[in-house]
């Protein structure tokens, strides 16, 4: 499990609680690549699973927005994951069915207002998972993306109440979507069982294209 050193507390008291090991890590450091897959082959031997879940938002409508907020969300979303990815297909330390999963959003699917620099990161992903398929096929691996829409997180409560309120009327379920139906549409991509699926992007969103 990975976080910034800003949230090594949390990220440390969670990996006690899970009993796994964590490490304090920017995504964006040129060598992240390499440092998580040292740490998985001196704790494990092999690098079998990665799921690509770092994400932030610098939301602001483009004509508005300065180049620091565009960077840092394309640094973060989609370039460290392109970095990561590419450390992780040239090591030796990988298994021999490697599965890679990468967060999306059906902002990158339909856009969203305000987050000009935020769907087009998350459309990035979508576009890399497909271009990457190939490549790890040749390993006997998978890489798949998850994009989520309306889901009750952090992130998502800091939109307007009346916006969020739209945006629970607007799925097929009259709700928000919960973490835990992206969680386990994540495990489902890493397991045995969708070894015959590879490229591809699974919107979890209750036919709502709402992002978050």
């Amino acid at each position: 499990m990975v976080d910034v050193p800003a949230a090594g507390e949390a990220l440390t008291k969670l990996a006690n609680e899970l009993h796994i090991s964590a490490l304090q890590l920017d995504v964006t450091d040129p060598k992240a690549g390499e440092k998580i897959l040292n740490l998985a082959s001196e704790r494990f031997g092999k690098l079998d699973l990665l799921v690509h879940n770092a994400g932030i938002t610098r939301d602001k409508m483009l004509a508005n927005m300065d180049q620091a907020k565009w960077d840092s969300v394309i640094a973060v979303n989609i370039e460290s994951q392109l970095r990561i990815t590419e450390a992780v297909l040239a090591s030796d330390k990988l298994g021999e069915h490697p599965r890679i999963v990468c967060l999306a959003s059906t902002s990158g699917v339909a856009g969203n207002r305000g987050q000009t620099n935020y769907a087009a990161s998350k459309a990035g992903v979508t576009g890399a998972v497909a271009a990457t398929a190939s490549l790890i096929a040749e390993k006997g691996g998978t890489i798949n993306a998850v994009a989520p829409g309306f889901i009750e997180s952090e992130m998502t409560a800091k939109i307007p109440a009346a916006r969020r309120q739209i945006s629970r009327r607007l799925n097929s379920l009259q709700q928000g979507g919960l973490p835990e139906d992206v969680a386990q549409t994540i495990t489902f991509l890493l397991s045995d069982a969708a070894g015959g699926i590879n490229g591809q992007t699974l919107r979890v969103c209750g036919q709502n294209l709402v992002g978050a």
